[in-house]
């Protein structure tokens, strides 16, 4: 099944996808039908009373590496995300004034289901509540070193869409073949500019759940983000970027500039 959060008649809601169509799952409105384009999207995550933990990997994917001029990571190379930096479908991205390179970047994301401490990789799937699309923005300008791309590279408001869609994970496990069996891709104004497969991750889902878990707790909610293939472009105010992982959704987003936004 696919879950979305939504703004909607001036309340946030929980709705899920029937027949083209997002049906509200808000008691007073449950069952009742509403078009995508009537809703704001917000991230697909249920809200939590602690902060969440998100995990980011850098270069996860030989290609990537490789178009960058680095060697691959011989250990997952991750970095901490605030959650502020999350946005919905359909938002606007903030492209700071005078920067030279802004990068979109389209990663499958994992939702952690469960508390996760010392989880073996062969259970680690089972602790994954649900998958999502990520895209999470870079701006090369502010970068040091690829290793440890500081918190103006990845942190900034309005810098990682999330959505449309959670996808259950028992949906991705059982009826697409799991989680290194997905095609990703991205346009930019609708030219194809970035191509790539899950199988070709470094370190796959259920390993990057096996690492993290065996030095801190993986607690529901929290979100593993695990890094992008080769074909980054810079992208201009005004672009419109979708990132689309089959079976998992669409996420459409749009660049503006720092003085207008």
């Amino acid at each position: 099944m696919k879950h979305a959060r939504i703004a909607w008649a001036g309340a946030v809601h929980d709705a899920v996808e029937v027949d083209g169509q997002l049906e509200l799952q808000t008691p007073a409105f449950k069952g009742r039908r509403v078009g995508f384009d009537e809703v704001v999207w917000l991230p697909p995550l249920a809200p939590i009373n602690r902060p969440r933990t998100v995990l980011a990997l850098g270069l996860n994917y030989a290609d990537h590496a490789k178009e960058l001029a680095f060697r691959a990571p011989e250990e997952p190379l991750a970095f901490v995300k605030g959650e502020a930096s999350l946005t919905g479908h359909k938002a606007f991205t903030v492209r700071p004034d005078g920067v030279n390179f802004m990068h979109y970047e389209c990663e499958l994301a994992v939702v952690i289901g469960q508390p996760a401490k010392r989880v073996k990789k062969a259970d680690a799937l089972h602790y994954v509540a649900g998958y999502t699309v990520a895209n999470d923005y870079a701006i090369r300008d502010y970068l040091e070193n690829w290793y440890r791309p500081n918190l103006k590279v990845k942190n900034r408001d309005t810098c990682t869409p999330l959505g449309p869609w959670l996808v259950d994970a028992a949906d991705v496990h059982e009826q697409l073949g799991g989680p290194q069996n997905l095609a990703l891709r991205t346009t930019v104004n609708g030219k194809v500019t970035q191509q790539g497969h899950t199988k070709d991750m470094i370190f796959d889902v259920a390993t990057l759940i096996e690492y993290f878990s065996a030095f801190m707790t993986l607690m529901p909610g929290d979100l593993i983000l695990t890094g992008t293939p080769d074909g980054v472009v810079d992208c201009q105010p005004g672009d419109v970027i979708v990132t689309e992982i089959d079976g998992i959704g669409a996420l459409t987003n749009t660049i503006t500039s720092e003085s207008k936004a």
